[in-house]
């Protein structure tokens, strides 16, 4: 009945669907868009924006393709990349072993995908029902070889775009009513808006990475705000 495949793609693909909701929507205590994009210019994953909907996205379509048991081999594919490229920008300095950091959790989830894909999903798929399953071991090298090369393009696009500019401020412009009425003066001091508003995170993350401020991404706003006094 391959209720062991059935198992395994729930758990697997359950898994890597929830990390997916956890970068779109922030659900199960993850980071949501505004976190996973400074996460990807911190990994130098740039355009930001682009990348933080590119892996959210693909976890969690992903994730529910193999679930489902439905177009396997490019489910495989899509999440095999997302785990190449954690390993490359994140764990393999760390070495192999996750108590120090490594990356032995991505490489486990990388060859059950490429099992599953040589083996397919099982009876209880959509991919048997309809017709359309596809195994072997040329579809599961394939898959490794398409997510390792997408990895690569990911990461070589990442590193050779440019940082986003910082938002220009807006033109100083005083009329003669307002120089005539003592109109109040703007500067509000560093990481803080000319109207005076409080500035969000995300004002201040960004006036961090115009200053150069190095460990921003882990910064609350507090942090950031503190970090941007000491540095002007």
């Amino acid at each position: 009945m391959g209720l062991g495949r059935l198992f395994a793609r729930i758990v697997i693909g359950g898994l890597f669907a929830a990390h997916g909701l956890q970068k779109l929507a922030g659900w199960f205590g993850g980071p949501g868009r505004e976190g996973t994009e400074q996460m990807a210019e911190h990994l130098d994953l740039r355009p930001a924006r682009a990348n933080a909907l590119l892996v959210g996205g693909v976890e969690t379509a992903g994730g529910a393709l193999v679930v489902a048991g439905a177009a396997t081999p490019v489910a495989a594919a899509g999440l095999i990349g997302t785990m190449v490229t954690a390993i490359r920008k994140v764990h393999l300095a760390n070495g192999p072993w996750a108590t120090k950091g490594g990356y032995e959790f991505n490489l486990t989830l990388i060859a059950a995908l490429v099992a599953l894909a040589e083996t397919g999903p099982g009876p209880l798929s959509v991919d048997r029902v309809l017709g359309t399953e596809r195994r072997g071991p040329a579809w599961a090298l394939g898959a490794l070889a398409v997510g390792a090369a997408a990895s690569s393009a990911v990461v070589a696009v990442g590193s050779r775009w440019p940082e986003d500019a910082p938002p220009a401020a807006p033109a100083a412009s005083a009329s003669a009513d307002d120089t005539s009425s003592g109109a109040a003066s703007t500067d509000a001091g560093p990481g803080r808006p000319a109207d005076g508003a409080e500035p969000t995170r995300q004002e201040l993350y960004e006036e961090a990475r115009r200053l150069g401020i190095p460990g921003r991404s882990k910064m609350d706003k507090d942090a950031l705000a503190r970090a941007i006094a000491e540095h002007s």
